[in-house]
């Protein structure tokens, strides 16, 4: 796959890879993708929650439930 930029796009992802530590520019694209695919998913994930119906109240009570469950899990 080949990207082209303008000159000014360029400079910056430039000025990017030679500040941030990357390797090469692609190190720096590659990255960029993999954090808007993580956005998209918690994105929809949330969404997705919202839609969802409501499961209960999640109060004191409830974490104090969670805890024990996972305390309980991990013996």
């Amino acid at each position: 796959m080949n990207i082209s930029l303008p000159a000014a796009l360029k400079s910056f992802v430039s000025d990017q890879v030679s500040s941030r530590g990357y390797s090469t520019s692609s190190e720096y694209v590659r990255e960029l993708i993999r954090k808007d695919y993580d956005r998209q998913r918690l994105r929809d994930r949330l969404l997705a929650g919202a839609a969802s119906p409501r499961a209960g109240v999640a109060d004191a009570d409830y974490f104090d439930r969670l805890r024990g469950e996972v305390r309980e899990a991990g013996r």
